[in-house]
């Protein structure tokens, strides 16, 4: 079974979550802030890095919220998705992506609503999920993480 860790961050900001526009096999796409773990970096560190990759912002999480699981389609890789939440005290201001793969079109803040009409167009399920356990209040204590690297 071939897997790939990835991690995501869903970052909250007065009733909006920041979504990513992505074009992926030529259609376009909606995304937390997310991407795959690199050689020695801890689950933090990762989502942290993606973030500022894909949106310019540079934050700090405050929890987690759990481990999700996603194969596109039998004999695909499995996805090991860690989901993060970035709760934003400042408004947000003006950001950009830095994304060094030129994946990432454009940053969008928007309400539940607002994603939820877009729904068909979310990369995968695994994003409406995210969204439902932040709704839901999970929120995982960081300190239960650990990493020996």
């Amino acid at each position: 079974m071939h897997t790939r860790l990835t991690v995501a961050a869903l970052v909250h900001w007065q009733g909006r979550f920041l979504m990513v526009e992505e074009e992926i096999g030529g259609k376009r796409r909606f995304n937390q802030p997310a991407g795959h773990v690199e050689e020695g970096e801890t689950l933090v560190e990762a989502v942290c890095r993606e973030l500022k990759e894909e949106s310019g912002l540079i934050a700090t999480p405050t929890a987690w919220l759990g481990v999700s699981l996603f194969r596109p389609r039998p004999g695909a890789p499995t996805y090991v998705r860690v989901g993060f939440v970035f709760e934003l005290e400042n408004p947000p201001g003006d950001h950009h992506p830095d994304d060094p793969d030129g994946d990432v079109l454009a940053c969008h803040w928007w309400s539940k609503s607002e994603i939820a009409e877009r729904k068909r167009k979310l990369r995968t399920p695994v994003v409406w999920q995210t969204l439902e356990q932040y709704l839901a209040g999970i929120r995982l204590p960081l300190s239960a993480l650990h990493a020996y690297l």
